[in-house]
């Protein structure tokens, strides 16, 4: 493959050709029924290549197409199998590789990035990339000082062509939108459009990443590698071996699915809290599983990579989140829809039944509500379908809710993480995780102190209310 295709007109004409290559390929699965063959037979075949036609496209153009199909990849937990199992090898592909830059493309970017003579900062440099994403490519190599390092080199023009490819693709939402059914695909192409600036900065990239390296240095459970040099559009990192979790997606023991699943769950709600950063693009390719866990050789770790996608949070995440969701499992309806309100969930304008709100909510929040949850496809499909569903009562109230922009990116992450753990099949104890690192899930002690005088005292009203009653209907016999 040449370079990363630039011009707009060719990148526009691939893509373009997604949603014509569905159509004709449709009028071919009609031709060949009308010839006799079983719909299952052909429906099977023409979901294999629309599958096959979308990675071809969206990995040869990488920049911002592949990112929309990496982004997609995540979801497919909620897809029906019939029509998931076509699209899974293929969208997968996008989590870990791509076709390479050429070897002289590589060589002149770190020319031009770390001088003429860039091979001499290196003992070793592998010119055959070990990862290709969505807009750069990574090359292991030798250090000078004797580390090992990741290479992460930025793809020409990978700018230009992620912001032309996020248009082309927010015109053609409505007709990708049966990829993913019942998701509006608009709202996240516009989502991940508003990152790229960030993304395409490897400055901003490096502090974060070296911020949790710093914060991670000493936990037994997860491994950030620390920044070794970085220049325009070169990253230089830390190397770390380890098993990709789209490998554990596909072929792990079950024991390391759990694991896995644990340590995800782990890292995406301490994250902010310990680093004020989320972690914000969650899909299988940035992990890894490290032998030398908390319990030995025999135990694991994860590795977390790319830190050019992050939400940056302060106080960690918001409280109101937390909140929101102890109240929610305490079934205190009134309370979580007034919250709810406060926080723009619920805009001024639209009045809805709190109950019928708390109804909505304590189906999705169900893995907080025991101690240890199993995330499976099945459940997550079924989540997608009563939300899909025009006909059901959640189908509607959902529309009436709002996404305030200060949680879009929350959200797109918490639920791109659950996608991955049904695609792990993971049993995680999600609860301890919310107790641990989620603020306001649990109440402090003086909160509590404070909760248990307002019961007392909304329980003694009650009691004097009811002696009135009683002295009134006294009053009223003796008369």
């Amino acid at each position: 493959m040449s370079d990363l295709p630039r011009k707009a007109v060719t990148r526009t004409a691939k893509l373009a050709a997604l949603p014509l290559g569905f159509a004709g390929r449709a009028t071919w699965g009609l031709g060949k029924r009308i010839v006799g063959e079983s719909a299952e037979i052909v429906g099977r075949e023409l979901q294999q290549r629309t599958a096959e036609q979308l990675f071809k496209v969206l990995g040869e153009l990488k920049g911002g197409a592949m990112k929309f199909g990496q982004a997609l990849s995540v979801f497919e937990s909620a897809l029906p199998e019939e029509i998931a199992g076509p699209y899974r090898a293929a969208l997968t592909k996008l989590q870990e590789a791509a076709p390479p830059m050429p070897t002289r493309t590589v060589h002149a970017a770190l020319a031009e990035r770390l001088g003429e003579d860039w091979a001499d900062l290196f003992m070793e440099f592998d010119d055959k990339p070990a990862a290709a994403a969505s807009i750069g490519q990574v090359h292991r190599a030798v250090w000078h000082d004797g580390r090992a390092v990741a290479v992460k080199v930025q793809y020409p023009g990978a700018g230009e062509a992620l912001l032309s490819d996020l248009t082309q693709l927010s015109r053609f939402a409505r007709l990708l939108g049966p990829l993913v059914p019942g998701m509006d695909v608009k709202p996240l192409i516009t989502e991940l459009r508003d990152r790229v600036s960030e993304e395409l900065d490897y400055g901003l990239e490096a502090q974060a990443q070296q911020a949790h390296a710093e914060e991670f240095a000493d936990d037994p459970d997860v491994v950030v590698p620390a920044v070794v040099h970085q220049g325009d559009q070169v990253l230089i990192t830390e190397w770390i071996d380890g098993v990709p979790l789209s490998e554990v997606i596909s072929d792990g023991t079950q024991e390391q699915r759990d694991r896995a699943g644990q340590l995800l769950s782990r890292f995406l709600f301490s994250g902010p809290a310990r680093t004020g950063l989320l972690h914000a693009d969650p899909h299988p390719g940035n992990f890894r599983l490290l032998p030398g866990g908390p319990d030995g050789e025999d135990d694991w770790r994860l590795g977390v990579l790319d830190f050019g996608t992050v939400d940056r949070l302060p106080g960690g995440l918001p409280e109101p989140i937390g909140e929101s969701l102890r109240m929610t499992l305490d079934g205190e309806a009134a309370a979580v829809y007034e919250l709810l309100r406060r926080e723009g969930f619920v805009k001024e304008s639209i009045e809805l039944d709190p109950d019928a709100v708390l109804d909505y909510l304590l189906p999705i929040i169900e893995p907080a509500r025991v101690e240890e949850f199993t995330f499976t496809r099945d459940w997550m499909r079924s989540q997608a379908a009563r939300i899909a569903d025009p006909r059901s009562p959640a189908h509607q109230l959902g529309k009436q809710l709002n996404l305030p922009p200060a949680y879009l990116l929350i959200h797109r992450v918490t639920l791109s993480t659950i996608g991955v753990l049904c695609q792990l099949g993971a049993t995680v104890r999600l609860r301890e995780e919310l107790q641990a690192w989620l603020p306001g899930f649990v109440l402090e002690a003086d909160e509590e102190e404070e909760l248990a005088d307002v019961l007392q005292a909304d329980l003694e009203n009650d009691e004097d209310d009811a002696e009135d009653e009683d002295d009134g209907e006294g009053t009223a016999a003796q008369a």
